[in-house]
């Protein structure tokens, strides 16, 4: 993504479509990646047996939730390089990087020390003993993943989007996904003079495929061609505030929405094993679809962040509409499968003899009003975070979410009687208001052109260093 130049008009929205599906496509590819290798690892789990399979599959979620919550308190790394670039001043970039690399060091401690004792937690929540300790046991090996996951993937790929490197992620996903079945096999049955590590072994595989991974990125990154980006500068102290500014509530926001889908199948667990194994197929299917959608929202991220950063502020408000259009019309193509095929689609996961088919077939066509507004929700805040504008969309999620997604959900399921069916009627309700307000927060933040403080270029943060602006050679 080189620097455009200035315009005195803005964009079409044909530039910015194409724009941002070169900026998601790459991101998407590496995000259905890491979910390949998820499905990998629980597939070699079952062949274990159930028990492995529960133990490293709750694990794995564990792991995986809160990795996925401190990527998103360090994102901000990616908002202060793309303004960076938009406003021609290059040697703003490394700051960001090695502020935001700070900030992932110190995550990691926490996150380490938490996978290496997660008893309490897990005694708190209610697990039994038995499941307490084959967790224990697959995070103890997992953790010495966390620095991979943290530095080399979560900041890394943030990073490249910003600075127009997001193709080279496509070099490294399918090898690893490769790499993390070949490791599942041999480690979990042993071979070429090692044992078998049974359900150790496929934590193993996930830590070594993560490394693998971040060490090639971090290597491609850091190359000849591409190291001006991150050339070494000490980390700022006030561009550290400004990422912790825009990054825990977007943190904060991940956990409230977690945690909304947790409480979701706790209350389907209370209802029976079908209705909750109704919503373990629709909830999975919908999960895949929706890896583009959030590869869009982190594309509208930058691509809102380098416009309002070069201080154009109609191609900002255009860039966004566009990456929401992009969403609503993809998760519009995902609806029409979900009508057209539910039974289908449910046949994949379950037997046509099963009791939750039917059920399941029957939230698949609630999940495709559903595919629609998850997928705007999460597009909007991807470009309310390109304006910096964080807080006031995790307050507008978290009431969403739960004052009238979980609200409305629970009652309907009890007191109207209507199931797993009025849980879902519940979530799309929360989310559908949560899209409402942050798409329209985003309008009105960029309206008349952006002339507003969201855009005002006097207002551009924190992120500057002493010394003249470079050019970017890139």
């Amino acid at each position: 993504m080189r620097d455009a130049p200035h315009q005195t008009a803005p964009g079409r929205y044909r530039q910015h479509v194409i724009a941002t599906v070169a900026i998601a496509a790459p991101i998407a590819a590496a995000q259905l990646g890491q979910m390949a290798m998820a499905v990998t690892d629980s597939v070699m789990l079952g062949g274990i047996g159930s028990d492995a399979l529960a133990a490293g599959g709750l694990g794995a979620g564990l792991f995986f939730t809160c990795a996925f919550t401190l990527q998103g308190v360090i994102s901000g790394v990616a908002v202060l390089a793309a303004r960076a670039r938009g406003a021609g001043e290059p040697h703003r970039v490394p700051v960001a990087y090695w502020s935001g690399m700070a900030i992932g060091l110190v995550l990691a401690v926490p996150f380490f020390w938490l996978m290496s004792t997660p008893g309490p937690l897990l005694r708190l929540v209610g697990e039994p003993a038995a499941l307490i300790g084959g967790m224990t046991a697959y995070l103890r090996v997992l953790r010495w993943g966390v620095p991979a996951v943290l530095l080399g993937i979560g900041i890394v790929r943030a990073f490249m989007p910003a600075v127009g490197l997001q193709h080279l992620m496509l070099w490294i996903i399918p090898g690893a996904v490769v790499l993390n079945a070949v490791l599942n096999i041999w480690l979990i049955h042993g071979g070429a003079g090692l044992p078998a590590f049974g359900m150790r072994g496929s934590a193993a595989a996930t830590a070594i495929s993560l490394w693998v991974s971040a060490l090639a990125l971090l290597a491609l990154l850091h190359g000849p061609r591409h190291r001006h980006h991150v050339r070494p500068v000490p980390p700022d102290m006030k561009v550290i505030a400004e990422l912790l500014a825009i990054g825990l509530p977007i943190g904060a926001t991940i956990v409230v929405e977690a945690t909304l889908f947790l409480a979701t199948a706790l209350m389907l667990g209370v209802l029976g094993a079908v209705p909750l194994a109704a919503h373990q197929v629709a909830i999975s299917v919908a999960s895949v679809t929706f890896m583009v959608p959030l590869a869009i929202s982190q594309a509208a991220n930058v691509r809102v962040a380098h416009e309002t950063g070069a201080g154009r502020a109609a191609d900002a408000r255009r860039a966004g509409f566009a990456a929401l259009l992009l969403s609503a019309g993809f998760m519009g193509c995902a609806a029409l499968v979900f009508l057209v095929a539910p039974g289908a689609i449910a046949s994949l996961y379950l037997a046509a003899a099963s009791p939750a088919a039917p059920l399941a077939a029957r939230l698949l066509r609630i999940a495709a009003a559903f595919q629609v507004v998850d997928g705007v929700q999460v597009t909007a805040r991807g470009a309310l975070a390109g304006l910096k504008d964080t807080r006031v969309p995790m307050v507008l999620a978290t009431l969403g979410y739960w004052g009238i997604g979980f609200g409305l959900g629970r009652y309907l399921a009890f007191s109207g009687g209507l199931g797993a069916v009025g849980l879902w009627w519940g979530l799309f309700a929360g989310l559908a208001v949560v899209a409402v307000c942050l798409t329209v927060r985003f309008l009105l933040l960029t309206g008349k052109e952006g002339q507003g403080s969201a855009l005002d270029p006097s207002r551009r943060g924190a992120l500057r260093t002493t010394g003249p602006a470079a050019p970017d050679p890139s």
